[in-house]
C-alpha cells in the first residue's frame, strides 16, 4: 500500500528569509504608506516606529514557538498547547486563514492602481486573472513558488532602494525640518498617530506566515526562528528610510490621494513618468499575494492533518508535494474578498484579525513557558517579550475600536 504523499522539506534558510521579506514589503509599503500619511500626517514615520515595536514583542514570541513546534497550522498548535482548548484553536486557524485571504485581497486591489499607470483593465477583470495566476502558481511546488518569490523580492527591495536613490537628496533639508517631525504631547496628534500605525501595523505583517511553512523547512528549530527576526530587521531599517523619504518629498495629502504613493514620490522627485518603478510596484505587491495564498493552504492543511478539518485539505498532490484542494479553497476566497471589499476596510479587516490572533499566541508562550520554561534545543526569551506582545496587541486593538 503507498504512503500519502508528504510535504517537500526543501527550503534553506535564505529562501525562507526572502520568502518572509516578500510577504512583509509586497504587503504594506508599497500600498499603504499613502493611508497612513492620511491619518498621520508628517508623523508617518513615527507610526510606523510605533507598529514596528509592536510587531517585534510578537515576532519574538513566534521565533521561540517556532523552535517548540516547527509545525505547519502554526498558530492553531500553539494555542493548543499553551491553553488547551480545541475549539478556540480551530477558531484561531480560520481566522489566520482569513487574515491570510483578507490580506492577499488587498494586495489585489493595491495591484489595481499600479497597474492603471502602465495599462487600464477593468477592475474586475485585473483582479481575477492576478488570483487565478497567483493559484497557479501556488500549486506548482514549494520550491518553484518560493523561488519565484525569492527572485521577485530582490526586485521589490531594489523597488525600494531606487526610490531611496531618486528622492535621498531631500534627506539634506531633515535638520532644517526635524522640529516638524516631532510630535508634541497633544491626544489629538497622537489619536492620528495611533490611527496610522494601526494600518502602519499591516505593513510589518508576514512574519507570523514564516511559520506555516515550518515542515518544508530544513534545520526548521534553527532556520525557522532566525528567518523571522532577519525578516523583520531588514524590513523595519527599509521601512524608516523610505517613510522618512517620501514625507520629506510629497505632502501627506499628495501621499493620501495617491493609489500609487511610492510611484507618486518617483515622479515628484524626478518628473519622470514612473514606468519602471510601477512595474516593480506590480511585482511586489503580486509577490505578496501569492505568498497569503501559500500561507493559508499550508494552514488548512496543517488543521486537517491535526483532525480538524475534512481530510480533503491534508491531502497533497504526489505530483507537486503540495496541497492541491486547500490551495484552490484559498484562492477562491481571496478572489471573492478581492472582488467585495475596498482596500482600507480590507487592510483594517486584517489588523483587527491579527491582533486577536497575535494577542492568544503570546499569552499562550506565557502559559507554555510556566510548563516547560527552557526545552532542549530552543533558544528561548524573557517571559516580558510575550507579557509585552499581548499588552502591545490588546493595546493598538481597544485604541482601534474606541475610535471607530
Amino acid at each position: 500500500m503507498n504512503q500519502p504523499a508528504q510535504l517537500k522539506r526543501g527550503l534553506s534558510l535564505w529562501l525562507l528569509v526572502l520568502y518572509g521579506l516578500g510577504n512583509i514589503l509586497g504587503a504594506g509599503i508599497y500600498v499603504l504608506i499613502g493611508k497612513v500619511a492620511g491619518n498621520a500626517g508628517l508623523f508617518a514615520p513615527v507610526a510606523f516606529l510605533v507598529a514596528s515595536l509592536v510587531a517585534a514583542f510578537t515576532a519574538l514570541s513566534y521565533a521561540e514557538l517556532a523552535a517548540r513546534y516547527p509545525l505547519s497550522a502554526g498558530e492553531s498548535v500553539y494555542v493548543q498547547q499553551g491553553l488547551g482548548l480545541p475549539a478556540l484553536s480551530i477558531l484561531v486557524g480560520l481566522l489566520i486563514v482569513l487574515m491570510g485571504a483578507v490580506s492577499a485581497a488587498t494586495i489585489a486591489r493595491g495591484f489595481v492602481g499600479y497597474l492603471d499607470v502602465l495599462i487600464q483593465l477593468p477592475e474586475m477583470l485585473s483582479i481575477t486573472l492576478l488570483v487565478v495566476v497567483l493559484g497557479a502558481t501556488a500549486t506548482w511546488g514549494i520550491v518553484e513558488s518560493v523561488s519565484i518569490a525569492a527572485l521577485v523580492t530582490v526586485i521589490e527591495i531594489l523597488g525600494l532602494v531606487v526610490v531611496l536613490a531618486v528622492a535621498g537628496h531631500n534627506l539634506s533639508s531633515l535638520p532644517e525640518r526635524l522640529p516638524e517631525l516631532i510630535p508634541p504631547m497633544d491626544p489629538a496628534i497622537w489619536q492620528g498617530i495611533m490611527a496610522g500605525a494601526f494600518v502602519a501595523f499591516y505593513a510589518f505583517l508576514g512574519f507570523e506566515d514564516m511559520v506555516n511553512v515550518a515542515e518544508e523547512v530544513r534545520n526548521p528549530q534553527r532556520n525557522v526562528p532566525l528567518a523571522i527576526l532577519l525578516a523583520l530587521a531588514v524590513t523595519t531599517l527599509l521601512y524608516a528610510a523610505v517613510c522618512l523619504v517620501a514625507v520629506l518629498t510629497v505632502t501627506p495629502a499628495q501621499l493620501s490621494a495617491s493609489d500609487a504613493p511610492l510611484a507618486t514620490v518617483y515622479w515628484q522627485a524626478t518628473g519622470n513618468k514612473p514606468v519602471a518603478l510601477s512595474v516593480i510596484s506590480i511585482f511586489a505587491v503580486v509577490n505578496g499575494a501569492l505568498i497569503q495564498i501559500i500561507m493559508g493552504s499550508r494552514i488548512l492543511y496543517g488543521m486537517s492533518r491535526q483532525g480538524w478539518l475534512p481530510g480533503v485539505f491534508g491531502r497533497v498532490w504526489r505530483k507537486t508535494q503540495t496541497p492541491l484542494a486547500a490551495t484552490a479553497a484559498t484562492a477562491g476566497l481571496v478572489l471573492v474578498l478581492a472582488l467585495w471589499l475596498p482596500l482600507i476596510t480590507l487592510a483594517k479587516a486584517t489588523s483587527l484579525l491579527v491582533l486577536i490572533v497575535f494577542s492568544l499566541v503570546n499569552l499562550s508562550l506565557l502559559r507554555i513557558k510556566r510548563r516547560d520554561p527552557r526545552p532542549e534545543g530552543v533558544r528561548v526569551f524573557p517571559a516580558w517579550i510575550p507579557a509585552g506582545g499581548v499588552v502591545a496587541s490588546l493595546g493598538l486593538l481597544l485604541l482601534q475600536l474606541s475610535s471607530a
